[in-house]
């Protein structure tokens, strides 16, 4: 059957509806459908574009060649980076850079071929405290209707493995931090997936309960005592999942020359003070978030991955001034954490992020480009991915492109790291974060005045988190 015969029957098959239906306010009338598919002209290359996407993956047919064939991974400036890191299957990406934050200090320090700090440990830790917000969420709104926004918003994912750069804090500043070798992943832990549905029923289970005891009329102190008993319960699922993290250990290591050092014994929060040595509390997150006007210091409502800790907070900033700020501590030799949307432009696979490496519109013929203000109000964009910048490439005093340490993995780009084109970073970056000092003065003056509270609804919060 041609196509002119299959669009004849259609016609026949839309009259006939016609006839027995009448035409719903705004509903596409059998003239207007028909109309719409004639408008699709299969000429020679609409034709060659329908086999080529029928017979393959979407993505080998968009990616531009002229790019991935010119691509450089020569850096006129790069900090020296040992290992790369690998989140499995897993949402840990902010973990793991925040942990590639620090253990590359440890390898200048002890001339080691490379170092991990446990992304397990820390991962451990936070899924106790988020389980606790929740539930403590649950008791502050235990009169509310379940269909309040918030309570609706806490109860479709009490809890999952992703995060953002204040949650590294409050972690490794309570629990402090672990070598690797001394609790290292497991099955649960790289593949986060089975063990979320059973958290998740778990805390929503804990939720119903909570809410039942309050319209038996208990008071908040036995609803907290409650809780408690529930905690129990979810500290046995990590114990189960994760394995039981040490409270001390023996650590020393032998450098690349062979040399070891002497053996002592450390609690994590020790091993953090005195052998990470780095105060995590003086960074400074800044955001290029366009919806919202810039100078001005925002937080989210219901971010904080921990009770006794505030909502995450920013300073929103264009992001041309926030490159020059990341910039500035990266040739300080400062490596900047930083989030970014992995959706547009990109090749895991060659390891590239390139402002017009991927083409969709040549191919399907149809508009697709929007702003970045345009992306995040419709929700097209999020800061969906986390990564450290370790190098940069200046030309004629500008940044060129940027090296990039991810952690999907050593097979994946240059054994592991990314190149980012600078334009690629002006459309896409969507916060870093730096040393205080790195800062000018008038945005820490910002920092320092008391936050606009955003609802977690807002476009702000699928920017920052992961």
């Amino acid at each position: 059957m041609n196509r002119l015969t299959l669009i004849a029957l259609i016609s026949v098959a839309l009259t006939a509806a016609a006839a027995t239906a009448a035409e719903p306010d705004g509903g596409l009338s059998p003239d207007q459908v028909r109309s719409l598919l004639q408008s699709v002209r299969l000429d020679a290359p609409t034709r060659a574009a329908m086999n080529a996407v029928t017979n393959n993956d979407i993505k080998d047919l968009v990616l531009n060649r002229e790019i991935t064939a010119t691509s450089d991974d020569v850096f006129s400036f790069s900090l020296p980076t040992k290992g790369i890191t690998d989140q499995e299957n897993t949402g840990r990406c902010w973990l793991f850079a925040g942990m590639n934050m620090l253990r590359q200090g440890v390898v200048k320090r002890y001339k080691l071929e490379d170092f991990e700090l446990s992304q397990s440990y820390m991962a451990f830790w936070d899924r106790l405290e988020k389980s606790n917000v929740f539930l403590e969420f649950i008791i502050e709104t235990r009169t509310r209707d379940l269909m309040d926004r918030e309570v609706d918003h806490m109860l479709d994912e009490p809890v999952d493995d992703g995060g953002y750069w204040g949650y590294v804090v409050g972690l490794v500043e309570k629990y402090g931090v672990l070598p690797k070798k001394f609790m290292g992943e497991t099955k649960s832990s790289s593949n986060t997936e089975r063990m979320d549905i059973v958290f998740q029923s778990l805390l929503r289970r804990d939720a119903s309960v909570l809410r039942e005891l309050t319209a038996q009329g208990q008071p908040v102190e036995a609803l907290r005592a409650e809780k408690m008993k529930m905690l129990q319960d979810v500290m046995r699922l990590l114990v189960i999942n994760y394995g039981e993290p040490p409270g001390e250990f023996l650590w020393r290591v032998t450098s690349d020359s062979g040399v070891v050092t002497e053996t002592h014994t450390y609690t994590p929060q020790q091993f953090y003070h005195e052998v990470i040595a780095t105060d995590l509390a003086d960074y400074v997150s800044l955001a290029d978030f366009p919806v919202h006007p810039y100078q001005q210091h925002y937080s989210i409502r219901l971010t904080k991955a921990m009770a006794d800790r505030p909502d995450i907070d920013f300073v929103n900033v264009d992001v041309k001034r926030m490159k020059e700020i990341a910039l500035a501590a990266l040739l300080d030799s400062q490596r900047v954490w930083f989030g970014c949307d992995m959706g547009f432009d990109v090749s895991g696979k060659k390891g590239l992020m390139v402002k017009g490496l991927v083409d969709y519109e040549s191919l399907f013929g149809v508009p697709l480009g929007m702003t970045k203000t345009q992306r995040l109000n419709y929700r097209h964009s999020s800061s969906n991915h986390a990564m450290v910048l370790v190098g940069v490439d200046m030309v004629d005093g500008k940044p060129h492109r940027w090296r990039v340490e991810n952690s999907w993995g050593d097979e994946r780009g240059d054994k592991g790291f990314f190149t980012m084109s600078d334009d690629w970073f002006d459309e896409y970056v969507l916060n870093v974060i730096v040393p205080r000092k790195y800062v000018p003065k008038d945005l820490l003056a910002v920092l320092r005045q008391p936050p606009t509270e955003l609802p977690v609804w807002d476009p702000a919060w699928q920017q920052l988190r992961w």
